[in-house]
């Protein structure tokens, strides 16, 4: 299959191109900074050079034309203000919603966050605004009956080395996961098809990642 990663450049996002291209698929990085071309290639990604923020739904859509799915990696950064965070992490989001169905990809699997329905709608906090865009991106995905789509929302990321052993559920509790680990699974979870419109919290456990998503298909 092609699949279309927005924030190509990103750490889970690199990691996924490497799982990808690896079973034999092929993934195309979008990124927004052409230096970030040379990078993606060495996973053996395909780069489009898009800018999420500043695009419009014709020119996105074109450039995940031929996809069979999206992934949405993409985010502001930890040293990015609150209007980044709604720009990137909502509305980019939304945008690759939007892109993909005028393009015809259905499927769609955003990377979000733990915590992000809990946010405290009142907090200036910056990482209050980030989790608030989250639960948005996420809540308007799942209220989109054209797109099959999967919200995976990782525990506190790590970059230790995968263990191919995760905890996945509706509910999970609090944990860390590596990186290394949540690219895995969303490789799983696209070359299988599982989880579709599910929302699924993952964190580091004792089952093998390809039994953790065959189980999603009950």
């Amino acid at each position: 299959m092609i699949v279309a990663i927005a924030g190509g450049h990103g750490q889970i996002a690199l990691l996924l191109e490497k799982e990808l291209t690896g079973r034999g698929h092929e993934a195309v990085a979008l990124v927004r900074n052409p230096d970030h071309v040379p990078d993606v290639e060495k996973q053996g990604a395909r780069a489009a050079v898009v800018d999420l923020e500043h695009t419009t739904v014709e020119a996105l859509s074109a450039a995940i034309a031929g996809a069979d799915a999206v992934v949405f990696a993409a985010g502001a950064g930890p040293d990015s203000g609150a209007a980044r965070k709604e720009t990137v992490d909502r509305g980019a989001a939304v945008l690759l919603a939007d892109a993909a169905v005028a393009a015809g990809v259905e499927r769609y699997v955003m990377v979000s966050s733990m915590g992000a329905d809990s946010a405290d709608p009142d907090s200036d906090d910056v990482f209050q605004v980030y989790l608030r865009a989250k639960g948005a991106a996420d809540a308007d995905l799942r209220a989109r009956t054209d797109l099959a789509w999967t919200i995976v929302r990782p525990g506190r990321l790590t970059d230790d080395p995968g263990t191919g052993r995760v905890q996945v559920g509706e509910s999970v509790g609090r944990g860390e996961v590596p990186r290394a680990d949540v690219a895995a699974l969303l490789a799983e979870l696209l070359s299988s098809g599982a989880g579709l419109r599910a929302q699924l919290e993952v964190v580091s456990g004792s089952v093998p990642l390809a039994e953790a998503a065959a189980a999603l298909h009950d």
